[in-house]
């Protein structure tokens, strides 16, 4: 057992502790929306769709936290977005009104967006590439330690004690607030191994994973969005139910992340990403023929499960890169990320409206796109060998010139 300095000193440990009040806090938002947005604004398919979009313009503008670095360190300016955040979800039960919801979703998802923009780049910048899949896995199961204790708070202090929605997200956010305060004052400012490029940077040889990167925020907010959605719409789950399905889930991951992380390791990027995206294909069809509703729970565990394998996008990115742009591709690459799932939340939400099937079907197709890239992936990823075969006919081409914006 690693004592208290130890532990100050460690880097990953820094990681590992925002990983867990990310989740902690972010679970009971997003397991309290659906039922919160019907239950006291009355939204329909459409308004979800259209908060969801809201919610997703920050991860668009996520391509600016590369400007707050000019003014903030990495470290410094992560746990002031999980403090945004945090204080996000605790403002969301004073607003049950469909303007109010909008605004307090998009307050909490600036802060939500620009953590999960540095903490990638941190967490690239302070790993060994051989160990990066193995932590990330980690990672993964301390998140869903923090969900698990997040949505076991749910099913207590709703289902058993009866407190309201409001109380609910102002304890969340509050816990959230009190853990980062607490991160600031114990843990030092860590150096950087590589100063990184303070603009925007786009290469040529990134373009595989710009790609995977895109057809991710595409196929994502479906399941995010529309799964979930169906679960309350089409079956009628409770908020306890709800709750009990995604702990389900973490249940799951707090099991077998780990583990994930290893089987990247082992196989490397292409498999695990093959198996990953064969599997969403044959659940996204599934989804949208799905009429029970223990099915559809079991699909969405499995969804869940498989969405872990994500893990090898970022490794593989970690092995192409060159150290300097980690920083600023990250932002790009969750803007990219984003193009799709800002407009695509609204567009199926009208979908939505006509055939919830289409939606899932629509995923379907973007799960496709994603296993034909994956193929490009070599067996060995490293600067210049950066994809199997390029059928865009960039290969041996080079970088574009270092933009500043």
């Amino acid at each position: 057992m690693p004592s208290l300095q130890a532990v100050r000193q460690n880097p990953q440990f820094l990681l590992l502790a925002m990983a867990f009040v990310m989740p902690l806090t972010f679970s009971v938002w997003n397991a309290l929306l659906n039922n919160f947005v019907i239950d006291a604004a009355q939204f329909n398919g459409a308004q979800i769709g259209i908060l969801q979009s809201l919610r997703e313009v920050p991860g668009f503008l996520a391509f600016t936290a590369i400007f707050m670095l000019l003014v903030l360190k990495e470290q410094t300016f992560a746990l002031i977005s999980l403090a945004l955040m945090s204080i996000g979800i605790a403002l969301t039960g004073w607003f049950p009104f469909e303007y109010g919801l909008y605004a307090t979703t998009v307050l909490m998802s600036i802060g939500f967006h620009y953590f999960e923009t540095v903490n990638q780049s941190l967490t690239l910048q302070w790993l060994d590439k051989r160990q990066t899949a193995e932590f990330m896995g980690r990672q993964l199961a301390v998140k869903s330690c923090a969900s698990l204790l997040a949505y076991g708070a749910i099913w207590m202090l709703m289902e058993w004690w009866g407190i309201s929605y409001n109380a609910m997200y102002m304890v969340a956010g509050g816990a959230g607030l009190l853990i980062v305060l607490a991160l600031w004052l114990v843990f030092p400012r860590f150096s950087q191994p590589s100063t990184q490029h303070k603009q925007l940077v786009l290469r040529r040889r990134y373009w595989l994973y710009y790609g995977l990167t895109f057809f991710s925020g595409a196929r994502r907010q479906i399941f995010v969005v529309f799964a979930a959605f169906m679960m309350v719409e089409k079956f009628g789950y409770s908020v306890g139910e709800i709750s009990l399905l995604f702990m389900l889930n973490y249940v799951f991951n707090l099991l077998f992340a780990p583990s994930i992380g290893r089987f990247i390791a082992r196989v490397g990027e292409r498999r695990a990403l093959v198996v990953e995206y064969v599997g969403l294909i044959l659940l996204f069809i599934s989804y949208g023929l799905v009429e029970t509703a223990w099915l559809g729970a079991t699909l969405y565990v499995i969804d869940h499960l498989l969405f872990a394998m994500a893990i090898a996008m970022k490794t593989y990115f970690q092995k192409i890169a060159d150290p300097r742009d980690i920083a600023s591709t990250s932002g790009v690459s969750f803007t990219i990320n984003h193009i799709a799932a800002v407009v695509i939340p609204a567009l199926l939400g009208i979908v939505w409206l006509v055939s919830p099937s289409m939606v899932f079907f629509v995923g379907a197709g973007f799960a496709c796109c994603s296993l034909l890239l994956s193929l490009n992936i070599p067996a060995l990823p490293m600067p210049g060998n950066e994809v199997r075969k390029n059928p865009f006919g960039w290969a041996n081409q080079p970088d574009m010139a270092v933009e500043k914006v």
